[in-house]
């Protein structure tokens, strides 16, 4: 399953002109009095904001605020329950999900069972094309809604019991799927979203109605913002503010300058360039706390150029991770040789071993050898600051293996995913996962395996395929997470994608707001911030 939380922005290279306003506001982004206050956080351009279409972090920081999950996480990674009244099985296979009684809509609908149902169903169904339809897969009869013609509209493992109860059938046990439940996918959608039966309104995207803590206050005003305001039948924890302005930059560099000028609230990402002096330009407002980002560089492997993995562990060993995550980030991420996050139980130093050691000789012999090309393009977002990293890459790969190497920028991420869905030519590309639900799997399946759903680069081994698959079906945490072991040591000898770095949230915040937190997904907690008086 994915994450879905493909990351846009990385920290960025800076060329910071304070005063310089970028899409947003200016001035009156900032928090007012307590209680009716707004407050602006940056993001990027989402690519959808319908919650089974969603997989990037920007649309799901929006969706946040728009819709309560199911479960949420504790300090330990743990599920508990936040929409969901309880979720349980006998046999992690056969799944029953109570809600919560006094859920609404925003437009005042009752939140019901079918509204899982009919959301889910809509996410699964391969015509509506959504980005998170692998998600649902593990579902009973998620088959017979893929392909041109699917056999069914629905999917049999659904079933409502009354208006607060359904249970989910799976068609194999699945240890971690209380766990995956808060992941947005698995949002509800009401009955006004849809125009007929599994049918969704055009409109529903540029105003999506939840029934979270925040309502949309008008609609998406595309490559601008997106205003939100606080849902006051919300019968979970209620915001401390009243509005929140989601600001869309097309440069993080604007938006650095707009922070350090208290005309934006919230940066959640420091550009690299201004790591150096981040904490003393900002002083209390500079901030960190721990994520489970995961930045790589991704090969494809349908282009023959990148099919052999000796050229990508050659271009693996002639990259030297600390002397970039020194001189561009300032040691604010941590050098990455392995697949998953150390956030997670079952992380294991170093698991890509000597291809994931700089080696330039050794990488120099290999690629020439494996007939490696003599062209390699790096392509990425260049709304998401990776210009200096990507640069500093190239220049490394120019040196260690005699070739020539250049970055190639796309406008906005959704652009290169766009490019890289219909294969065409970007080379290499730069990518970055925030996972979706703490468990080893989420690195491992969407990413992966041959129908991930964000396996962007064609990779596919039956055998990684098979040891996901038995991790996920393991009776204990201890056998899946050996199984889960098992399947990143194929991605080893394989390298699909190379990895980075592992990241940690970096921030800054105006002199406006306080209480910001920022969790493991990169997201800000919208019912946390508060205005400081």
């Amino acid at each position: 399953m994915r994450v879905r939380r493909l990351a846009a922005w990385t920290a960025l290279p800076l060329a910071v002109t304070l005063g310089l306003a970028a899409c947003g506001s200016g001035g009156d982004g900032g928090s007012g009095g307590s209680g009716s206050s707004a407050v602006s956080i940056q993001i990027a351009e989402p690519k959808h904001l319908v919650p089974t279409n969603t997989t990037e972090t920007s649309g799901a920081q929006v969706l946040t605020g728009l819709f309560s999950p199911l479960v949420d996480y504790d300090a330990q990674n743990k599920p508990y329950e936040v929409a969901a009244q309880s979720v349980t099985s006998s046999d992690n296979k056969v799944w029953t999900i109570k809600l919560k009684d006094g859920f609404t809509f925003h437009n005042g609908e009752k939140v019901t069972s079918e509204d899982y149902i009919n959301a889910w169903n809509y996410g699964a169904y391969a015509p509506n094309g959504q980005d998170s339809n692998y998600f649902f897969e593990k579902i009973a009869g998620y088959t017979d809604l893929q392909g041109k013609a699917p056999k069914a509209k629905e999917m049999s493992g659904l079933k409502k019991v009354d208006d607060l109860t359904f249970t989910v059938t799976l068609s194999d046990p699945y240890i971690d799927f209380k766990t995956v439940l808060g992941y947005t996918a698995f949002y509800p959608m009401p009955d006004a979203a849809f125009s007929a039966p599994g049918v969704l309104k055009d409109s529903y995207e540029q105003a999506p109605i939840g029934q979270g803590p925040f309502k949309m206050k008008g609609t998406w005003q595309h490559d601008s913002k997106i205003d939100v305001e606080r849902y006051d039948a919300y019968p979970g924890e209620k915001p401390k503010v009243k509005n929140i302005e989601f600001r869309i930059y097309q440069q993080l560099t604007a938006a650095y300058a707009d922070v350090l000028a208290d005309n934006l609230d919230v940066l959640p990402t420091i550009p690299s360039e201004s790591l150096s002096t981040a904490p003393s330009d900002l002083g209390d407002r500079y901030k960190t706390s721990p994520m489970s980002s995961f930045q790589f560089l991704a090969f494809p492997t349908f282009d023959k150029d990148y099919s052999n993995p000796d050229v990508r562990k050659a271009i693996s060993m002639a990259i030297d991770r600390e002397e970039i995550t020194k001189s561009v980030f300032k040691d604010s991420q941590q050098p990455a040789r392995s697949f998953v996050s150390p956030v997670l139980p079952g992380y294991r130093e170093n698991t890509a071993g000597k291809a994931g050691e700089f080696n330039p000789t050794e990488a120099k012999k290999l690629y020439q050898a494996a007939g490696g090309p003599s062209k390699i393009v790096i392509s990425y977002n260049g709304d998401g600051g990776h210009k200096d990293w990507v640069d500093a890459t190239v220049n490394q790969l120019k040196a260690n293996l005699g070739v020539d190497a250049v970055g190639s920028a796309e406008p906005k991420f959704a652009d290169l995913l766009t490019k890289v869905e219909k294969k065409q030519p970007v080379g290499m590309f730069r990518m970055a996962w925030v996972m979706d639900y703490p468990t080893m799997e989420d690195y491992l399946g969407p990413l992966y395996t041959t129908n991930g759903s964000s396996n962007y680069y064609g990779y596919s081994n039956p055998d990684f395929d098979r040891l996901v698959k038995e991790g996920s079906a393991a009776k204990t945490q201890d056998e899946a997470i050996a199984k889960y072991q098992q399947a990143e040591d194929i991605l080893a000898k394989d390298m699909p994608v190379i990895p980075l770095r592992f990241g940690e949230n970096v921030f800054g915040t105006s002199s406006k707001v306080k209480n910001v937190q920022m969790d493991l997904f990169q997201r800000v907690n919208l019912v946390k911030i508060e205005a400081a008086s």
